[in-house]
């Protein structure tokens, strides 16, 4: 070949070469931004949970790219995601390799902290994410997710005052009625609860068991995995230890419990007693004698002449004296409201001891009105338990003492009817306030916090009224009753219905030492003959 033409073809070849080089520096050149900066913005778009801005920076529409990212919610029940961008390092041509890590806020587990990386490539002169599945988590690939696998620790008891259980096979249907039971998680249930529950776990239903069941069950021992798509575990990536669940402890007294539950068994109409420790307000019973509705705690009843304590302590805030003269006459009408006595009594000229303890509603309507109109009565009521929310740990209702609209409406609340509704649990609470001088808000679990605050009753109300009820035993509706001496308390006989003649709930409400109560009687007629006796069975059964 001649010399020329290999001169020729060399400096073809090196101007090609010096073609392609400088080609290669342009595109490099006019490359926008770097991978540093697509990194970071994906990585801080990932943490804040914003799937447009990450779908912005990927190199091509990714199939399974929001499932990817959405299943660490749904699978996991991460509440919270917080990325780490680390080194950014060349992987080759127009190629880099980002570390990061990544911090996920698992509910009701903890945090769980991973390392992975992001590949990123050019394109159309800008860096870009090439997004796989192994992108979200280096295990991952299109036909597995990551889930969890929980082994719970055994669940935890609830408990008397003394550390016996009451979760158990044998205790009695009212115990159960504050306790609940077990039962199989549903998939509402896994909703309320969080990721760590599945369908078919073991969940309190009901009762102290739903209402504490994160505390009882405590933290299941979690593994996150790898599962393929037949939803079988083909990787374990992370175990996070668990933890025991706590004994919820509650302020029943077996002693009570058993004593009350004798006291109203073998009555024939549905009865509920409630007893309470006034120095503390802790619960030391609950029952009723027919399963289902917990009369207890959510009865709705006119309180009837037990509410004469109330009406009596605001009498004797405004000045009344336990001594002073009043007139117990056979009718009365206030508002043109008729009223009279139980039995159509009439006891004439008296004091106002001796009214209350022969239950004179003649005697307390006229006073009411004359006294404590104004939204007096409803004061008083109020820092004796009513209208105040209840925090035991069950369901349970407030007492409800709306304000008077009319002199009528006044003079039926002061002995207990008209619009007036409680429960044996606030008229305990009642007695209780009598017994200790300060109401206090009801507790059935100790540790719970209470959203209504301790109510001191005024000056020498209390002491007055520890005297007045103690009379209705000696000498008044519940002298005939049995009650063991010591016992103060207050009887009550609540007309319902409508109709010429009225059924009635048979109240008693009490104290004896450092224990007051309430026992109600559904239609059980008169207090002092049906609800006073079982209330002195339940004080004998205390010993």
């Amino acid at each position: 070949m001649p010399r020329g033409r290999i001169i020729a073809i060399t400096s073809v070849a090196t101007a090609l070469a010096a073609g392609a080089a400088a080609g290669g520096a342009y595109y490099v050149l006019h490359t926008r931004g770097s991978a540093e900066q697509t990194a970071g913005h994906f990585a801080s778009a990932w943490s804040r949970g914003d799937l447009a801005a990450m779908r912005a920076d990927l190199a091509s529409p990714a199939t399974g790219f929001d499932a990817a990212y959405a299943g660490l919610a749904a699978n996991l029940g991460a509440e919270r995601t917080t990325v780490r961008l680390g080194a950014v390092t060349p992987a080759g041509d127009a190629r880099a390799k980002a570390a990061y890590t990544t911090t996920l806020a698992l509910k009701d587990i903890g945090d769980w902290t991973y390392t992975g990386s992001l590949d990123l490539v050019v394109k159309d002169h800008y860096w870009k994410v090439a997004w796989t599945p192994g992108a979200v988590h280096p295990s991952m690939t299109g036909s597995t997710h990551l889930a969890l696998k929980t082994t719970w620790p055994q669940r935890a008891a609830v408990e008397d005052a003394g550390g016996g259980r009451l979760d158990q096979g044998g205790v009695g249907g009212s115990v159960q009625q504050l306790t609940g039971y077990l039962d199989k998680a549903t998939p509402k249930d896994v909703a309320k609860l969080g990721s760590s529950y599945k369908p078919g776990d073991v969940v309190g239903r009901g009762g102290l068991q739903e209402t504490f069941q994160k505390k009882l069950a405590g933290v299941p021992t979690t593994e996150i995995v790898v599962v393929d798509g037949s939803k079988k575990a083909v990787k374990t990536v992370k175990s996070i230890e668990g933890s025991p669940g706590t004994a919820v402890r509650t302020s029943l007294d077996p002693r009570a419990q058993k004593a009350a539950v004798e006291a109203v068994r073998t009555l024939d109409k549905p009865s509920s007693l409630v007893a309470i420790r006034p120095s503390t307000g802790e619960i030391l019973a609950v029952v009723n004698n027919r399963g289902g509705f917990n009369r207890a705690l959510d009865g709705r009843y006119p309180p009837g002449s037990t509410f004469k304590t109330v009406t009596a302590a605001g009498l004797l805030a405004e000045g009344l004296t336990p001594g002073q003269n009043v007139s117990c006459p056979a009718k009365a009408t206030i508002g043109g409201l008729p009223i009279r006595n139980s039995d159509h009594e009439s006891f004439g000229s008296l004091t106002f001891l001796d009214s209350y303890a022969h239950s004179c509603n003649t005697t307390f309507a006229p006073l009411a009105a004359q006294y404590l109109a104004g939204g007096k009565l409803y004061d008083i009521a109020s820092k004796m338990g009513f209208n105040q929310p209840l925090t035991i740990g069950v369901p349970a209702t407030k007492g409800s003492m709306p304000k008077p609209t009319s002199d009528a409406d006044l003079a039926a609340e002061a002995f207990g009817q008209g619009r007036i509704t409680a429960s044996p649990l606030v008229m305990a609470s009642v007695a209780a306030a009598v017994a200790d001088g300060t109401w206090r808000p009801p507790t059935l679990v100790p540790e719970l916090k209470q959203k209504a605050q301790p109510q001191q009753l005024p000056g020498s109300v209390a002491s007055d009224l520890r005297t007045m009820m103690a009379a209705v035993v000696t000498k008044g509706t519940a002298k005939g009753a049995g009650l063991p001496k010591g016992t103060s308390g207050k009887t009550g006989t609540a007309e319902f219905g409508t109709g010429p003649k009225l059924d009635s709930h048979a109240w008693f409400i009490g104290f004896r030492g450092d224990v007051a109560f309430a026992v109600v009687v559904e239609a059980g007629g008169m207090g002092g003959e049906v609800a006073a006796p079982a209330a002195a069975d339940f004080l004998r059964g205390l010993g």
